[in-house]
């Protein structure tokens, strides 16, 4: 499948149909995305050392100098993308889920055509494939 061939309108309707709250939504990146991103994703459960959690808590994607921040609190999605220059964060936009989504995505897409991680992060979340 080409770049063009994604429908990220389509896919980030499927993804906030399927999530039926905020944490199912999580726990589907978290599965699509783990075994292409490596260490560029980050989940923190909830819970603490001795009694942990399968709920996550939080998301953070690094893609190029953008991080895509997604936290639960008191039920609600908090999505930021956080851009950094040289290490440093220079800015941090909040944007409602739908938007941060197709903003992961469009990145995803964007990283795709120079790697096959993010193509196969990508084509998980956009065709399918954890559930």
């Amino acid at each position: 499948m080409t770049d063009a061939g994604y429908d990220l309108e389509l896919a980030v309707a499927t993804l906030m149909a399927e999530a039926h709250d905020v944490h199912t939504l999580l726990r589907v990146l978290a599965a699509d995305l783990s075994a292409s991103l490596g260490d560029r994703l980050q989940v923190e459960r909830r819970g603490g050392l001795i009694h942990r959690s399968n709920e996550i808590k939080s998301v953070r994607v690094r893609l190029g100098d953008e991080d895509f921040d997604a936290l639960v609190r008191d039920g609600v999605l908090d999505c930021t993308v956080g851009h950094s220059s040289g290490g440093i964060r220079i800015r941090t936009e909040k944007l409602e889920m739908g938007q941060w989504l197709h903003r992961l995505l469009l990145r995803l897409q964007a990283e795709a055509v120079r790697s096959q991680d993010a193509r196969l992060a990508l084509e998980r979340l956009v065709i399918g494939g954890s559930e």
